[in-house]
C-alpha cells in the first residue's frame, strides 16, 4: 500500500509558526525527516492559506523541489494555492491534490485544476448538507456524484482517491467498521476501479498518546484487507511503516506479525474474528486482537480496553 507522509502540517503550532516566519532552516530539516522514510507522496499542509500564510504553497514546493523528486500532495482549502504548488511541479500526472468534497463549487473548480495537469485527485465522501454520512451507502452515493463530474472532465478513475473518511473510534466507534464497509464498496462498485485512501490517524483522534500508534496499525491492516489503496500517515512511526511491508510481503518478522497477516486475511475472506488464533501469553498478539475487536465494534472502547 502507498504512503503519503502527513507530518508537515500548520495544526503543528511549530510548523504553523515556521511557515508564518518563513524559517527554511526549519522546513528543510522536518522534509528531510520525511525524505529518510521514503513515502510515496509528501503531504504539505497548510490549510486555508490566506492573510499572511497567502503563497505559502509556492514557498513549500519550492524547497520541497529543491530536497527530493518524492510526489507532493499539496493539502489546502485554498484551491488557488494548490494551482500555484502544481504549476511548479516537474512531473505533475504524479502529484495529488488533497481534496475536494461533493460540494459543486469546490469540486467543479478543483476537477478543472486536476484535469488541467493530469494529476491524482482525494475526494471526500461527504458535503456541506450533509456532512460525513454515518451510513455507507450515502456516503457511495456521494462518490456516484463526484464521479459524474470527473467523468465529464476526462480525468481517470485511477487517479481518483476516494477518502470514506474515519471518524474516531472514541466517540463513534460504530463508525469505524462502516468506514471499512465504505472502502469494500468503492473497490466494487466503479469500472474501472477508483482508489481509495484514508487520513489514518483520524482513527485514533481523541484516544490516550500511548494507545494512538496501535490503533492506528490495527486499522491499516483491516482496511487493507478491505482493499485500501494508500493513507495519509505518520511516516515516523517505523512500526507503521514495517507493518505494511509485512502485509505487502506476506512475510512474518517476528512473533506477533502473524496475527496482523491473519486480520489481513480475515477481512480479505469476509470472515469474523473467531476465525483468529493467537497466542494469549503472547502481550503484543493480545493488544493487536482486543483492538481489532474495538474497531470492528466487537468490544466496547474504552480507554482501557487493553486492561480488560
Amino acid at each position: 500500500m502507498k504512503l503519503i507522509s502527513e507530518n508537515l502540517h500548520i495544526i503543528s503550532k511549530s510548523t504553523k509558526e515556521a511557515v508564518l516566519n518563513r524559517d527554511e532552516t526549519f522546513i528543510r530539516n522536518l522534509l528531510a525527516k520525511q525524505i529518510k522514510t521514503n513515502p510515496d507522496w509528501i503531504d504539505l499542509n497548510i490549510g486555508p492559506a490566506r492573510g499572511a500564510f497567502a503563497g505559502t504553497m509556492e514557498w513549500l514546493v519550492n524547497i520541497a523541489n529543491d530536497m527530493t523528486g518524492i510526489p507532493l500532495s499539496l493539502d489546502s482549502t485554498n484551491a488557488d494555492e494548490i494551482e500555484k504548488g502544481l504549476s511548479l511541479a516537474k512531473n505533475p500526472h504524479d502529484w495529488i491534490i488533497n481534496s475536494t468534497n461533493a460540494d459543486e463549487e469546490r469540486l467543479d473548480k478543483v476537477t478543472d485544476i486536476a484535469a488541467k495537469y493530469g494529476c491524482n485527485l482525494i475526494a471526500l465522501t461527504m458535503n456541506s448538507e450533509l456532512g460525513i454520512p454515518k451510513e455507507s451507502d450515502k456516503r457511495l452515493e456521494l462518490a456516484f456524484e463526484i464521479t459524474s463530474t470527473t467523468e465529464s472532465k476526462n480525468i481517470p478513475n485511477n487517479k481518483l482517491y476516494f477518502d470514506p473518511l474515519i471518524l474516531p473510534v472514541c466517540v463513534e466507534q460504530t463508525q469505524a467498521p462502516e468506514a471499512l464497509n465504505t472502502i469494500r464498496m468503492l473497490k466494487e462498485s466503479f469500472e474501472p476501479a477508483v482508489m481509495t485512501t484514508v487520513g489514518l490517524s483520524n482513527v485514533s483522534n481523541g484516544c490516550p498518546k500511548e494507545l494512538r500508534p496501535l490503533i492506528n496499525r490495527v486499522f491499516m491492516v483491516l482496511a487493507m484487507g478491505c482493499g485500501l489503496d494508500s493513507a495519509i500517515v505518520d511516516s515516523f512511526d517505523a512500526e507503521l511503516i514495517r507493518v505494511n511491508n509485512v502485509i505487502e510481503t506476506q512475510t512474518p518478522q517476528n512473533s506477533y506479525d502473524k496475527i496482523y497477516i491473519d486480520l489481513f486475511n480475515m477481512m480479505q475472506s469476509f470472515e469474523d474474528t473467531e476465525s483468529i488464533e493467537y497466542s494469549k501469553t503472547d502481550i503484543e498478539q493480545v493488544k493487536i486482537f482486543k483492538t481489532a475487536e474495538i474497531l470492528l465494534n466487537k468490544k466496547v472502547y474504552s480507554n482501557s480496553y487493553l486492561d480488560i
